[in-house]
């Protein structure tokens, strides 16, 4: 149904004012990292700067061993992200084209497990890792972060497998494929776009995860990007401007990591969504 020119204008005016809306802490965080700390604390503070300065970049990438938690970060978020998809892709497949008892009830577990409050894995999975000898090692976050998407990354595949229909990969079977092979060259190729999905939303909860990481992990070297984001706040003062120059850093790879896979990230939006 068409909508009139009044209800258009007033749908473009909303989502304009939306956007703004979402844009602007963004927008604040990037033009005060370009400004001095006296500009930052002075009460007269322009919306649009007229003088930028990078010196609290400088700062931030000055910090000690930037790199080291960069790749710490990298290592245990794209490692979580891998593991979840592949575990994910192997329990949802399962889910979707086989129907076994107590496959309704699994499915119920799963949303229940993602449900649970995180807060509650603190101490359970502490003393886990304690005595398996992982405390205070990056394969401790890895695994602890694989372990909290693993469940998303379960039911948003189950939704996707389900829209793929069962009969192209049967009639990859009649062709001569084996049923692996009708998977790996009609299924997982159609599959595509949910995995990108499900991949930006586990790889957004393991990278900016604070909590395990400043629990779990000592030593400094070991340390991730958010706990060396709140390294700018002391007991005395805190940086501002090395606060939001930080910010600006730590969404870098993210950011590149969504530019990378927009394309498919749009087309799987709502892939799920339909069966058939």
């Amino acid at each position: 149904m068409r909508k009139s020119l009044p209800q258009r204008i007033v749908l473009s005016v909303v989502g304009v004012l939306v956007a703004l809306l979402i844009l602007f802490p963004t927008y604040w965080m990037f033009v005060t990292s370009l400004r001095t700390p006296g500009e930052i604390l002075s009460p007269k503070y322009d919306l649009i700067p007229t003088s930028f300065s990078f010196g609290n970049f400088a700062t931030a990438l000055g910090k000690d061993n930037f790199p080291v938690y960069l790749m710490n970060s990298l290592i245990v978020t794209v490692g979580s992200v891998l593991c979840a998809l592949v575990a994910g892709t192997l329990a949802a497949i399962p889910l979707s084209r086989l129907r076994f008892t107590g496959r309704k009830g699994f499915l119920v577990l799963v949303m229940v497990a993602q449900l649970a409050p995180v807060s509650a894995l603190f101490i359970p999975l502490f003393l886990l890792m304690r005595d398996a000898g992982l405390l205070n090692t990056l394969p401790s976050l890895l695994l602890i972060y694989f372990a909290t998407t693993l469940p998303f990354t379960v039911w948003m595949l189950y939704g996707f497998v389900n829209g793929i229909p069962y009969e192209l990969e049967e009639a990859a079977m009649i062709d001569g494929c084996s049923q692996t092979g009708a998977f790996r060259r009609v299924t997982l190729p159609l599959l595509g776009p949910g995995l990108v999905t499900t991949s930006v939303f586990s790889f957004i909860t393991a990278w900016n995860e604070y909590l395990f990481a400043l629990v779990f992990i000592q030593d400094k070297p070991k340390e991730t990007l958010p706990v060396w984001l709140a390294s700018f706040r002391t007991a005395f003062a805190t940086d501002w401007g090395g606060v939001m120059a930080a910010s600006v850093i730590y969404a870098v790879p993210a950011l590149i990591f969504f530019l990378l896979v927009q394309r498919k990230l749009v087309s799987g939006a709502t892939a799920g969504a339909v069966k058939g």
